[in-house]
């Protein structure tokens, strides 16, 4: 919105020109991200409270989750809310992924809503699995089928980078829709995992929007693109808007996710900011890049599935990890929850560098 006007007033006060920037409007969309949160999480707070939406703890879990039931859940509101705001505020809402990236978070945060208030409500398990990935899928999808038809660039309507590889991309053909659907839904669910720890998986989200900021706006810059021999892809340097008011809407929320936490996301927040993330790395190219940026993210799924395996290899009688996912095995282990999350976080500020520099290794 400011930036149409920002475009509509340039002629005749030339200092408007600023608002055009992409840099400065990441700017300011991650500032008034983290400047909604600080003002209306408090009151977030004691509503939740009031209304008695709290995080039920599941017996499987460790002994110390026990101390955080009744914990406010459902916070992913705030996160969506402040994002939303702020890309409508400062980005180009004329873009067509800004607008899929509104969609994605509202339709991945109205499912992850109905999930949590469903399990606060006495059904611990939610909405059954087979219709939430059911869901989930018909949303990736359409967003897929969309880019697939619609592209900005005929010529990459179906392709993507390959790492490592200098000048050269993969054509999926029909097949990318498959593959962008399963990486927006795939980083949704994998950033749900995550989420058990107080501001571990809003700290790691922080960590990958981050990257991707950069990403996007590599991405979406000709001459930088062209001389790190990656796609350009025209107008894909809006969601460096998108990923910097996911940072900032992530610092904001830590100030009340940090451990003791005040309040919990739920998969109100964990859907739909996964997703987003998903959508950004299809958006800009770079989907295969993301398994290393959200290295963490993807240690903790992987965890999950090695330990399903490994449990129906041995009939029962094995376990790969003490508890998966793999945060929970360290906790069994006795770290203290504030050193694993620390740590976990420093894994991922390695992993986002490390996909930072294959830039530069082609």
């Amino acid at each position: 919105m400011i930036y149409l006007l920002a475009k509509a007033i340039q002629p005749v006060f030339s200092p408007a020109n600023l608002l055009r920037y992409i840099t400065f409007r990441a700017a300011l969309a991650a500032g008034f991200s983290i400047l909604l949160i600080m003002l209306f999480g408090r009151p977030v707070v004691r509503i939740i409270k009031r209304l008695a939406l709290g995080e039920e703890i599941y017996e499987e879990l460790p002994d110390r989750h026990k101390r955080k039931a009744g914990t406010p859940s459902m916070g992913g509101i705030l996160i969506v809310a402040a994002i939303a705001i702020s890309l409508i505020l400062f980005a180009d809402i004329t873009n067509p992924y800004v607008l899929l990236s509104l969609v994605i978070l509202g339709g991945m945060g109205i499912l992850g809503f109905l999930d949590d208030y469903i399990k606060l409500r006495g059904h611990k398990r939610g909405i059954r699995k087979r219709w939430k990935f059911l869901a989930q899928a018909a949303l990736a999808l359409g967003v897929s089928l969309y880019l697939y038809f619609f592209p900005e660039t005929d010529a990459l309507r179906s392709t993507t980078n390959v790492l490592f590889l200098k000048n050269y991309v993969i054509q999926l053909g029909v097949f990318y829709v498959l593959l962008s659907g399963f990486v927006i839904v795939g980083a949704g669910n994998a950033v749900n995992f995550a989420d058990g720890l107080d501001g571990l998986a809003i700290g790691l989200l922080a960590i990958v929007a981050g990257a991707y900021a950069m990403l996007a706006y590599v991405a979406g810059n000709v001459k930088i693109a062209d001389y790190l021999n990656i796609l350009y892809v025209a107008k894909a340097g809006e969601m460096a808007v998108v990923s910097a008011a996911v940072v900032g809407a992530g610092l904001g929320f830590l100030w009340f996710n940090t451990h003791p936490a005040s309040i919990f996301m739920g998969d109100t927040g964990a859907l739909p900011l996964g997703a987003l993330m998903g959508f950004i790395a299809v958006v800009v190219k770079q989907e295969i890049l993301l398994g290393i940026i959200g290295g963490v993210f993807v240690l903790e799924v992987i965890s999950v599935i090695l330990q399903i395996i490994w449990f129906h290899a041995s009939r029962g009688r094995k376990r790969l990890f003490k508890m998966a996912p793999l945060h929970h095995h360290f906790e069994l282990k006795g770290w203290p929850e504030s050193k694993i999350v620390v740590r976990f976080w420093i894994w991922g500020i390695l992993f986002a560098l490390a996909g930072l520099a294959t830039l530069k290794v082609r």
